[in-house]
């Protein structure tokens, strides 16, 4: 059984049965990794140390290669990420923003996957 569906910064949905949707695999896996790289260090309460906090390097100037390796370094602690072959990661950023590009092989499918997300905080 999966986890919970639940995208990053959305509500949770419901099922057409009325229950929880759930989510499993490789969307489970994109969900885990958005959700750690999205999150602030210190903001989830059971675990201080648990995120990458890419948010708080927004409007910051930041050295493109060492975000991508804060990236690839945060998902080898998911482990729904296969470390061989290693993640690519690819990061840019723009006027109070950025765009994050990765590709690995997630655990239960073996399946290539990919995940984009451009991240620009509320004004």
């Amino acid at each position: 059984m999966g986890d919970v569906y639940h995208d990053f910064g959305s509500d949770l949905q419901l099922a057409a049965n009325g229950d929880l949707l759930t989510v499993s695999s490789v969307a489970e896996s994109r969900q885990r990794v958005l959700r750690r790289l999205l999150t602030n260090p210190g903001d989830y309460i059971w675990n201080l140390s648990y995120g990458a906090g890419l948010p708080g390097q927004v409007g910051q100037l930041v050295d493109q290669t060492a975000m991508a390796a804060l990236i690839r370094t945060q998902m080898y602690l998911e482990p729904s990420v296969i470390h061989d072959p290693e993640p690519q990661v690819s990061v840019s950023t723009f006027q109070n923003g950025l765009n994050a590009l990765i590709q690995y092989v997630e655990t239960d499918s073996n399946q290539e996957t990919t995940l984009s997300f451009k991240y620009q905080p509320n004004p």
